[in-house]
């Protein structure tokens, strides 16, 4: 069954959806809020988002964007279907803009919307939203939470996970502490400054279990990257 993170503030119309699409055999969840879905999609990872109406002001643009670019914990390869208010062109096309891959128009009919949804499952099977990354041999699977490298099974925390996978969607790359801590705590205080230090270190380690011990880089006075041991060293 395919998930569905709906993010409408409208609740009515939130649990209309849910209730419909799961006597389709999908498995919906609903949300008000952009930082509600960041937190949902960050459990589960969703196949399809439906965004609707946001508490926050033009939430649906900003959230959309933050899909397309990929910012943790969305893939930039996620379906996304947009519902607006009205039929308005100019509403329609910052919507497709900002990154919808489908838009409808408020009242939408739901044999209609179902179609869609059906439809832009479809053209993203091939991507699978991102489900596998690999990185030599480090296999990460999002859907699941699981990590193997070399072909065995490393048990990582959530926030471990999380960590790998933010790393891993860009190899070689030295992501800022700044940047990571914002992506996966919200906080840049020097606490969490910390905290992303100690994640670092225990992922290393873990990793190193299994091989090489430079998997995971700090750069000092930089922030962290992720690097194939046969690779050379992050500049």
């Amino acid at each position: 069954m395919s998930s569905i993170l709906i993010v409408e503030a409208d609740t009515a119309m939130a649990t209309y959806l849910c209730d419909q699409l799961a006597a389709d055999d999908f498995t919906p969840s609903a949300v008000g809020t952009v930082e509600g879905a960041r937190r949902a999609a960050a459990e589960t990872v969703p196949a399809l988002l439906l965004v609707g109406r946001t508490a926050e002001q033009r939430g649906g643009l900003s959230l959309l964007a933050e899909v397309r670019a990929g910012r943790w914990p969305f893939d930039p390869w996620l379906p996304a279907l947009v519902l607006t208010d009205s039929a308005d062109e100019l509403e329609v096309l910052r919507a497709f803009r900002h990154g919808a891959d489908d838009v409808m128009a408020k009242p939408a009919g739901y044999p209609e919307l179902r179609a869609r949804i059906t439809a832009l499952l479809r053209r993203a099977a091939p991507h699978r939203c991102g489900q596998l990354i690999r990185v030599g041999d480090l296999d990460i699977d999002t859907r699941a939470r699981r990590v193997a490298l070399g072909g065995g099974p490393v048990e990582l925390s959530k926030r471990e996970f999380d960590l790998l996978v933010y790393l891993a969607r860009d190899p070689e790359r030295v992501f800022e502490k700044q940047e990571l801590i914002a992506a996966l705590w919200g906080d840049g205080t020097f606490a969490a400054s910390r905290t992303l230090d100690s994640h670092a270190c225990r992922l290393r380690e873990k990793l190193a279990r299994h091989g090489d011990r430079s998997w995971v880089v700090n750069v000092w006075g930089v922030g962290y990257a992720l690097k194939h041991p046969t690779l050379g060293v992050v500049a």
